[in-house]
């Protein structure tokens, strides 16, 4: 998993750090019906740009026969993982695609409950059926004004896009975390802890070491 976030700097005030997540499969260890923990995970975190970020997050990459890149969706991921391990398995999180819906149904339709239904049919089919089902949805929906023929154009392309990234079903068959909550609270617990305390300025030098 893979992540970046905003933090204070003395020398170009706000810069993002990139941070990844390593954890083995079988480190993912169900506590609870709805509840896991990782139990063991490497971290790498670098301040600067994703080229001096992904050298050092390779690295524990070397010897791994099986990949899977779960992230929210950010581009610089997507190229990179398409690039330099392009038989990863690429998994889109479930609720950051679940968010497309929901911006798209709040401006497509003037009815709240609605708009809930159609979200939550949408949402079913993702995890039990298939993208395409979904695309076709979408596609389906009666003709409204420019903006929300906008929006319903914008959201084809996105799963259009993400299409291979959003087989929830195979992957919950195969064990998969399908959210990338776990990257999302290693930067408040690894990073933002440390690193944004009450008045902090860190140098990039400093934030690196």
């Amino acid at each position: 998993m893979l992540d970046g976030a905003m933090y204070l700097t003395r020398e170009d005030s706000w810069k993002e750090s990139k941070l990844g997540r390593i954890f083995c499969a079988d480190e993912n260890v169900k506590i609870s019906k709805n509840r896991g923990i990782i139990s063991k995970s490497t971290y790498v975190s670098h301040l600067g740009s994703s080229k001096e970020f992904f050298p050092k997050f390779e690295y524990h990459l070397d010897g791994l026969k099986s990949i899977v890149i779960i992230v929210d969706g950010d581009k610089w991921i997507w190229n990179w993982a398409d690039d330099f391990y392009p038989d990863a398995t690429q998994l889109l999180d479930f609720y950051h695609a679940k968010e497309h819906l929901c911006q798209f149904a709040i401006i497509h339709f003037n009815d709240k409950k609605q708009s809930h239904k159609w979200i939550e049919k949408q949402c079913k089919t993702l995890l039990e059926g298939d993208v395409t089902d979904v695309i076709q949805a979408i596609k389906v929906l009666p003709f409204g004004s420019k903006k929300k023929e906008k929006t319903k154009e914008n959201l084809i392309n996105y799963c259009e896009k993400n299409r291979k990234r959003m087989n929830y079903k195979a992957f919950i068959k195969r064990g998969l975390l399908i959210g990338s909550g776990a990257i999302e609270s290693a930067h408040r617990n690894v990073l933002q802890q440390r690193m944004k305390l009450s008045g902090q300025h860190w140098t990039k030098n400093d934030f690196n070491k």
